[in-house]
């Protein structure tokens, strides 16, 4: 049986902690930990009255040891919202104990109160750890191809 994870809302008193878990991550998947500025549209964008994003802590004894970050999208064929999983993360010494299940629980409990018409996120492909995780509670990888354009791209375009 897995240990009881306490699920909470990033808030003004608990914000330096998920950020030291995005940085965790970010080191993790080897990518650029964010920079102040980052950090200050992160407050601004998930703490605001209208947030563009709600993250949550997993609490375990009293200190965070995982995240989610969620949003909605929309699905134009099903007419219905999408919970798009931004990240979810628990710290590597905290894996395979019940505790990213109960993140993931918690994101389709999300899903069901939103009636949602499906979840997406996106996983790296030599993450398989991550892989397995998701195929064990049912979740098909689709034959789609994910493409991405940085600030930098989209304020260098010029129309073609």
């Amino acid at each position: 049986m897995s240990k009881k994870l306490t699920i909470e809302r990033v808030s003004p008193e608990n914000f330096d902690t998920f950020v030291d878990l995005i940085r965790q991550l970010a080191r993790y998947e080897k990518l650029d930990e964010p920079d102040n500025e980052a950090v200050g549209r992160l407050r601004r964008d998930g703490l605001s009255d209208d947030p563009k994003f709600q993250a949550y802590l997993g609490i375990y004894k009293g200190a965070a040891i995982g995240y989610v970050i969620l949003f909605m999208t929309y699905s134009s064929f099903l007419a219905l919202p999408t919970l798009f999983i931004e990240d979810l993360f628990t710290l590597e010494k905290y894996r395979r104990m019940g505790f990213g299940q109960q993140l993931f629980n918690f994101c389709i409990k999300q899903a069901k109160e939103h009636n949602c018409g499906r979840m997406e996120w996106t996983v790296l492909t030599w993450n398989k750890p991550a892989i397995a995780f998701y195929e064990k509670n049912k979740a098909r990888r689709l034959d789609w191809y994910f493409y991405r354009m940085t600030q930098k791209d989209i304020a260098g375009f010029r129309e073609r």
